[in-house]
């Protein structure tokens, strides 16, 4: 299978999500975008249920792969935990300021997405588990406490219409209380459409 022309059938989905939702989009739609018959579309995906499942998970990976990147930096603890919560973040207000239907691939409790928004989730807790393990706390905290509440802290800051201003002083408040004195932040960046 074509990896390009994958891409192209998942692109061609996203633009449709943001026009139209998961529900009113066809494959004709698809199609139609990328300019193609929809039996060419066939090749690449089952149905229009897949096509978003696999556009779900092509961005998770990418948001999860800028977690993992964050985890691994070398770089102060708070740093590190900063830019796994920032990847999370990013994404869910990347998705949210290119459409208001974008959202439908984040919804955990959805039959489509919420498995692949439910591992996504469990990875980034298990990547602040293990950086929190590493870098003790000021507190005590077990890691699995503090991975949870940096995780609630970001579910937070999503539903809020200023989430992104409100994430550094934020995390960095959490953090102080969980590590101790903090450097200062980088800049906190969204994941816009799925490229």
């Amino acid at each position: 299978m074509g990896t390009d022309r994958l891409d192209e059938v998942l692109d061609a989905a996203y633009d449709c999500l943001t026009r139209y939702g998961v529900r009113r989009t066809t494959m004709d739609d698809i199609a139609s975008t990328m300019g193609v018959s929809r039996s060419a579309v066939y090749q690449y995906v089952r149905n229009k249920d897949d096509a978003f499942r696999q556009l779900a998970e092509r961005l998770h990976d990418q948001a999860l792969t800028r977690a993992r990147e964050a985890a691994t930096a070398d770089a102060p603890y708070a740093e590190r935990v900063r830019g796994v919560l920032a990847a999370k973040l990013g994404l869910v207000l990347g998705l949210a300021g290119d459409s208001p239907h974008s959202a439908e691939l984040l919804d955990e409790k959805g039959r489509l997405f919420g498995d692949i928004c439910h591992g996504f989730t469990g990875s980034l807790r298990s990547l602040l588990i293990e950086l929190f393990s590493e870098a003790g706390s000021a507190v005590s905290v077990a890691p699995a406490e503090a991975a949870d509440i940096c995780v609630a802290l970001v579910i937070g800051l999503e539903s809020v219409s200023d989430g992104a201003r409100l994430f550094t002083p934020a995390t960095d408040t959490l953090l102080t209380g969980l590590l101790g004195p903090l450097p200062p932040p980088p800049p906190l960046t969204t994941q816009g459409s799925p490229s």
